[in-house]
């Protein structure tokens, strides 16, 4: 077992490394850039589109409004508390500067993601709309590389069904399990049995019912959690102009120690900013596609708008609010009991802590129902990949495995799964990317195509 965790250590390090987390900033700035910058100038239009009901207009099976919930639900959890204390406690503030330039690139990738998915989608022998890498990888890449992009496919739909299993599911119960034990000394076992039960009533009732329950719970849960930010930032109103200022200094300047934290170099800002970045939004990873598939919608190029949002809320709001409350707060200087710093959960908890009463109760509270989402996020995001291999029948042989995975992992240790599943969830951005690569031609194409009909190019002709 050393051995064997040895090894899938050893392939984490490129899953997650420097060469890994370079092809997906590469691929952004080349979609960015092919796209003329569509992803930034094109947010509110985003919006807009989000909250149109003439966007649902076409076949699918859910509201544009409701997939991208479903792809929030799996986005938005650990990564927006634990991942952003994790890379300013191992990056220091700097690592922020490098999470937003990630995220700004990611946009083009999430939407080019949602543009494949949309266009490339199938409908089962149910009479659903599936869709996801597996299959613009399969059918697009297919077109002109059959070989190519049906080992592609394969590839990408054995590391998302198995990787769902720890990073959507072991790994967001067990975190549940001991923020609520921590807080208010619930044990395991129940949390794992409430947890089992709530996810399988919801699974049960396929993607129209998780998009549903995504669509109320994660906005109500995001602006509870921004809310009870902004009142700590607006506490701490008169150190946000030296937070945001030590994010800019410290993305060029090594970080000094201070306090309880121990200092970092310019390199690890941009490595853990940019690893934490990828980790929270997943733009590249390939998952969200799956979502946005599902959605009701005529155009892909619409779905891809309303997909890129969530890059943005996800990392660009949500993960520069949790930021702020840490810098402002001053808790990321804190001296833990046993020495040295804090960092993941226990971080963003301090911040809160020190600025408001019971601030730990907020963040427990938004940390188990953000895990409770992504579990049912990445529920649909396995099954979709167990389907492309086996059939459309064995799917709630996978909702079963997926309960009991569910009830079983509240009270286990899951370092090894941790680590398993973090590296095939890395693993799913390999040839996800080649295949963005070689369909962005057509993404350019489809969108400069609706543009120019709505009247609207992206480049004005002299």
């Amino acid at each position: 077992m050393d051995q064997l965790n040895s090894f899938i250590s050893s392939v984490n390090a490129f899953a997650w490394g420097p060469p890994m987390l370079g092809m997906l900033g590469v691929t952004g700035v080349l979609l960015t850039l092919g796209l003329v910058f569509m992803p930034w100038r094109k947010v509110v239009y985003g919006f807009k589109l989000l909250f149109d009901k003439s966007s649902a207009e076409g076949e699918g099976e859910v509201k544009p409004f409701n997939a991208l919930m479903t792809a929030l639900s799996a986005t938005v959890g650990t990564g927006n508390i634990a991942g952003v204390a994790t890379a300013i406690a191992l990056g220091g503030p700097g690592a922020i500067f490098y999470m937003w330039v990630i995220a700004l690139f990611g946009m083009a990738t999430k939407y080019a993601e949602a543009v494949c998915a949309v266009k490339y989608r199938e409908v089962d022998k149910e009479g659903k709309y599936v869709g996801g890498p597996m299959y613009y990888l399969r059918n697009g890449v297919g077109e002109f590389a059959p070989e190519l992009g049906k080992y592609l496919g394969l590839a990408f739909a054995i590391f998302g069904a198995v990787a769902a299993f720890g990073i959507g599911n072991a790994v967001q119960v067990n975190s549940m399990a001991a923020a609520l034990d921590a807080s208010f000394g619930l044990p395991a076992f129940i949390t794992g049995i409430v947890v089992a039960a709530l996810v399988g009533f919801v699974i049960l009732g396929g993607i129209r019912r998780i998009g549903d329950v995504a669509g109320k719970l994660v906005p109500a849960m995001i602006v509870l959690y921004i809310g009870a930010s902004a009142i700590i930032i607006l506490l701490n109103i008169a150190k946000v102009p030296e937070a945001i200022g030590m994010i800019f200094t410290y993305a060029f300047n090594p970080a000094a120690a201070t306090g309880g934290f121990a200092g970092a170099a310019v390199a690890a800002a941009i490595r853990f900013g940019v690893a934490r970045g990828v980790f929270s939004n997943e733009s590249g990873l390939g998952s969200a596609a799956i979502a946005h598939a599902a959605a009701q919608t005529n155009n892909p190029v619409r779905q891809g708008i309303i997909a890129m949002l969530g890059t943005f809320i996800d990392t660009l709001i949500v993960c520069t609010m949790t930021a702020l409350v840490i810098l402002t707060s001053g808790a990321w200087t804190f001296i833990a009991p046993e020495g040295g710093g804090y960092t993941g959960a226990v971080l963003t908890s301090q911040a809160f802590d020190a600025s408001i009463g019971g601030g730990q109760y907020i963040v427990t509270i938004a940390l188990v129902v953000f895990a409770f989402t992504t579990i049912l996020g990445w529920s649909y995001y396995g099954e979709r990949c167990w389907q492309y291999l086996f059939s459309e029948k064995s799917v709630l042989i996978y909702r079963a495995f997926w309960v009991l995975a569910a009830l079983s992992f509240a009270n286990v240790k899951v370092d090894f799964v941790w680590n398993l599943s973090d590296t095939l969830n890395g693993l799913m951005a390999v040839p996800n990317l080649i295949g963005l690569l070689l369909l962005a031609p057509m993404v350019f194409k489809v969108t400069r195509d609706y543009f120019e009909e709505q009247g609207t190019p992206l480049v004005k002709r002299r």
